[in-house]
C-alpha cells in the first residue's frame, strides 16, 4: 500500500527556485575545489555547511562558484543535478538560476556558459526526461550599470533556453534594494524577458521589497517573499497581482533558523490564498533535496498530499517553459496526481 511519504515524494515535481552552482555533489565540490586549488573555510562537511546567515552562506557558495572553471566541470555538475533530482523526489522539470557576471570574472564568457549547462542539462533530459529553462540571474553586490550590461549580453546571445533574469546575493550594503536594478529590468521587459527577484526573504529585508519588485519592476513571480504575510497591506497587493512565489522551506531553517510548523510563513502564505510553489534553493549547501521539501517540510507545516498534489500542480503551471510543453507536463502530472491518489486510498 502506498504511504503518505512515498505519495509525497512519488509526486512530478517542477522546481522553479534552483542556483545552478548549489546541484553540484559534495564528492564534485571536493574534487573540482581540490583540481582548480579552490581553499575551503573547512574540510569537514558538517561545519561547511553550518551558517549564521544569508552573508556566511554566500561565502561557501562562492567557492564553490570558484570550482567551475571549465565546460566540462558546468556540463558535469548540470547532468548530475538531474540524475539526483530524478532520485530524490521524481524531477520532471527544473528553472536554474545562473550568474553570468561570477562565471566572467573566472574567464568563462556567456556563450560558453550556457552552451555548457546545455549541453549537460539535455543529456539529462534525454536520459530522464526532465525538461529545464535558465534564468540570467543579477548579482545584487555588483553596480547597476553591471546588471544593465548583464541583460545587453543576454539579448546579444539569445538562447531558447534562456527565458528571463532574476536578482539575487545581496548589496554591497548587505541589503535586497530591488529597485536598484530597475533599468535592468525595464530592459529585459522591454526585450520580452520573464523577470523574478530575490526579495522578502529574511527578517532584516522589508515586506515592501515584495509591493516593489511587483509594481515597479513588474516580475512574473517572487523568489521567497516570505515577508509579504507581515504587512497586510503588502499581502492583498500580492493576491490582487496573482503572482506566484517560489519558496524553500529548508533555506528557512538553515539561514533564519525558522522552524518547520503550522505558522511558518510559507504556510501562512498558503493558506492565505498565494500561488506557491516548492523547491530547494541551495540543495547541497542546504542539506535538503526536492524530496525532502515534500516529505518533511510540508508535513511539518500542516499539509497533506492533497495540499501537495495543489503545490505540486502550482510549479509546473508557473514554469516559464513555452505553452506547449507546459500544456504536455500538466496532463502528466494531473495523471500522476490520480494514479498515486487512487493508490493512497487503495
Amino acid at each position: 500500500m502506498l504511504t503518505e511519504t512515498d505519495f509525497l515524494r512519488l509526486l512530478p515535481k517542477a522546481e522553479l527556485h534552483c542556483h545552478f552552482i548549489a546541484t553540484m555533489r559534495v564528492g564534485t565540490l571536493r574534487e573540482l575545489t581540490a583540481k582548480h586549488d579552490i581553499p575551503l573555510r573547512t574540510d569537514d562537511l558538517d561545519a561547511l555547511l553550518d551558517y549564521e546567515g544569508l552573508p556566511d552562506f554566500l561565502e561557501v557558495f562562492d567557492a564553490a562558484q570558484q570550482a567551475l572553471r571549465t565546460p566540462e566541470d558546468i556540463a558535469r555538475v548540470a547532468y548530475e543535478g538531474v540524475a539526483d533530482g530524478v532520485r530524490a523526489g521524481n524531477l520532471r522539470y527544473r528553472e536554474y538560476f545562473v550568474n553570468p557576471d561570477n562565471f566572467a570574472a573566472l574567464g568563462v564568457d556567456y556563450p560558453t556558459l550556457v552552451d555548457a549547462m546545455v549541453d549537460g542539462l539535455d543529456r539529462g533530459e534525454r536520459e530522464f526526461g526532465v525538461g529545464y529553462r535558465i534564468i540570467a540571474a543579477i548579482n545584487r553586490s555588483l553596480p547597476p550599470a553591471a546588471a544593465v550590461a548583464m541583460v545587453q549580453t543576454v539579448l546579444a546571445h539569445p538562447h531558447p533556453a534562456v527565458v528571463g533574469i532574476g536578482q539575487d546575493y545581496l548589496t554591497p550594503e548587505l541589503t535586497e534594494d530591488p529597485l536598484r536594478f530597475a533599468e535592468a529590468y525595464a530592459l529585459a521587459e522591454r526585450h520580452g524577458l520573464r523577470r523574478s527577484a530575490h526579495v522578502g526573504e529574511t527578517l532584516s529585508a522589508s515586506p515592501r521589497n515584495v509591493l516593489d519588485a511587483i509594481e515597479v519592476l513588474h516580475v512574473d513571480r517572487i523568489d521567497h517573499g516570505y515577508r509579504v504575510v507581515d504587512d497586510a497591506d503588502v499581502l492583498a497587493a500580492a493576491l490582487r497581482s496573482g503572482v506566484a512565489f517560489t519558496c524553500t522551506p529548508h533555506s528557512t531553517s538553515m539561514l533564519s533558523a525558522w522552524e518547520f510548523a503550522p505558522d511558518h510563513r510559507i504556510a501562512r502564505m498558503i493558506r492565505a490564498g498565494l500561488v506557491v510553489t516548492i523547491a530547494t534553493d541551495d540543495a547541497v549547501f542546504f542539506r535538503t533535496d526536492i524530496g525532502l521539501e515534500y516529505t518533511v517540510a510540508l508535513p511539518a507545516m500542516g499539509f497533506g498530499p492533497a495540499d501537495a498534489a495543489r503545490i505540486a500542480r502550482a510549479g509546473f503551471a508557473a514554469a516559464w517553459c513555452d505553452e506547449a510543453e507546459k500544456s504536455r507536463r500538466l496532463s502528466e502530472v494531473d495523471g500522476a496526481i490520480a494514479a498515486l491518489t487512487a493508490a493512497l486510498a487503495g
